[in-house]
């Protein structure tokens, strides 16, 4: 036993000095092995190894792609998210955004000049009433008041459905308010002169009938289209605010002749524009019928 020494034997010696390479200094070929096993062991390895192969699964993998997606480009990501809730917020709100700006939009339209001016000539009835009828309606001073009301309310007459055809402003409050303004401070004038005795019941009768029964007969024949304003219309508008105005005025002398020759004329343009209006509302509803019996004889052929 004398040649063979305990280190090469594989003795404790030789043991250690086998394990002296793995602790101290590396073989080309160990620091190979030691390296693959390494990278097989790491999940995330790029080598492919066995730890990688073995969680490869389907989620595995999706959640690999969802951790290195905003590692790889957080401000993307984030820039990407804040553009998808603000693109689903403003989806969500502009829906509702229009109605509000819509009904904003109706709302400002009803409380527009023109109408403004109508419902001021709504107000003044009352107020003209007042006024005329003040100190048993023969006093000057509360005469001419009464004139001052009139006259505005004639005015505005004149400025609210211009304004309204003009700008665009036709709304339905204005449809239906304005030719009630206008019969309202008419027919109070009217009738608080033909009260006082000042004009004949007769005439005040003649003007409201014909106002009304034109009015009516629109309503009746809107069905086959709109009955017009005429010239003759307007200039009895106009002629009738002028009489009325005058015989509001305590006028005296060759003024209180004129007012008569005034308010004459007005009743003639009253009744003969009314009867124009009667002829159209006629030739209107013929041509309605006629236009629908066409239509239902193509449908039957």
């Amino acid at each position: 036993m004398t040649g063979v020494p305990a280190s090469a034997a594989g003795g404790p010696s030789g043991a250690r000095r086998a394990k002296g390479p793995a602790s101290g200094g590396l073989t080309p070929a160990s620091g190979r092995a030691l390296a693959r096993e390494a990278r097989d062991r790491a999940p995330g390895g790029s080598g492919g190894g066995k730890a990688r192969r073995d969680a490869s699964g389907p989620e595995d993998v999706r959640a690999a792609a969802a951790s290195s997606t905003p590692s790889s480009s957080p401000s993307s990501s984030e820039d990407t998210a804040i553009a998808g809730t603000t693109e689903a917020q403003g989806s969500t709100r502009a829906p509702r955004g229009g109605k509000i700006a819509a009904a904003a939009v109706d709302q400002a339209s009803v409380w527009n000049i023109a109408n403004l001016l109508t419902m001021l000539r709504l107000l003044l009835v009352p107020a003209f009433v007042m006024l005329m009828l003040a100190d048993g309606g023969y006093d000057p001073a509360w005469r001419s008041l009464a004139w001052a009301a009139f006259a505005v309310a004639m005015i505005t007459d004149l400025f609210d459905g211009h304004l309204a055809r003009t700008y665009n402003l036709v709304t339905d409050f204005g449809k239906i308010a304005d030719p009630i303004a206008d019969k309202a401070i008419m027919g109070a004038a009217l009738i608080c002169l033909s009260a006082l005795g000042d004009l004949p019941w007769w005439v005040t009768g003649v003007i409201l009938g014909r106002e009304l029964g034109i009015t009516l007969l629109r309503f009746l024949v809107i069905r086959y289209g709109v009955i017009p304003a005429s010239r003759g219309g307007k200039l009895k508008t106009l002629t009738q605010g002028v009489a009325v105005g005058m015989y509001v005025l305590a006028l005296t002398g060759w003024l209180a002749t004129l007012r008569w020759w005034v308010m004459a004329a007005a009743v003639v343009l009253t009744v003969v524009t009314g009867l124009d209006y009667v002829k159209q509302a006629i030739v209107l509803r013929r041509q309605g019928i006629a236009e629908r019996k066409a239509a239902l004889e193509e449908k039957e052929e």
